[in-house]
């Protein structure tokens, strides 16, 4: 079974940064794409961005462009999320999800809150 586990959620001020980071556990990290979710309170658990095995394709909601950016680093079967340019509306759960035809795993989330 495969383990993710996030960090770097935090508290912070409208326009600030964050990097959220997720380790996934398994010899096989570099053969599939990761991707990143959140769920904010009273809400349905939305897509936020994904990147492919080789970090050579990525997408993001349109929401979070031009802001966020993923990217991964297979030696340490990490994937990153950089958030810029924070908004109180992108305070949530974020979580990240393996993306698999088969058996996927989602890590247990990182709270992000953004103040105003």
């Amino acid at each position: 079974q495969v383990q993710l586990v996030e960090s770097g959620g935090g508290l912070v001020q409208t326009g600030g940064s964050l990097r959220l980071s997720c380790v996934v556990s398994g010899r096989t990290f570099s053969t599939y794409a990761m991707g990143w979710f959140r769920q904010a309170p009273g809400k349905e658990r939305e897509f936020v961005a994904t990147m492919s095995w080789s970090g050579g394709c990525t997408y993001y909601v349109d929401s979070v462009k031009g802001r966020f950016t993923i990217s991964r680093d297979n030696a340490k079967n990490t994937v990153y999320l950089q958030m810029n340019s924070l908004k109180p509306e992108d305070t949530a759960v974020y979580y990240c999800k393996t993306v698999r035809l088969f058996a996927n795993y989602w890590g247990q989330g990182t709270q992000v809150t953004v103040s105003s």
